[in-house]
């Protein structure tokens, strides 16, 4: 085998070493990016339930009057 041809084999190895990890990397963002549309959507959920239930409560505790003994 030539010098041409080992290094010729190793630019080959490595370009595949580098599609493969490409391909990883690219796998684990679609994943992030799933994972982070499900925890928006359960952000918005909480919030949503949140005011439902400060609505249900009476409203803000900042806006009530103090108690008769301030």
């Amino acid at each position: 085998m030539s010098d041409t041809d080992e290094r010729l084999m190793e630019l080959e190895v490595r370009l595949a070493f580098i599609d493969d990890t490409v391909n990883s990397l690219s796998s684990a963002d679609a994943e992030i990016a799933r994972r982070l549309d499900l925890l928006e959507r359960a952000l918005r959920e909480m919030r949503s339930d949140l005011s439902t239930m400060r609505a249900g409560l009476g409203g803000d505790p900042a806006s009530e009057p103090p108690p008769p003994h301030y």
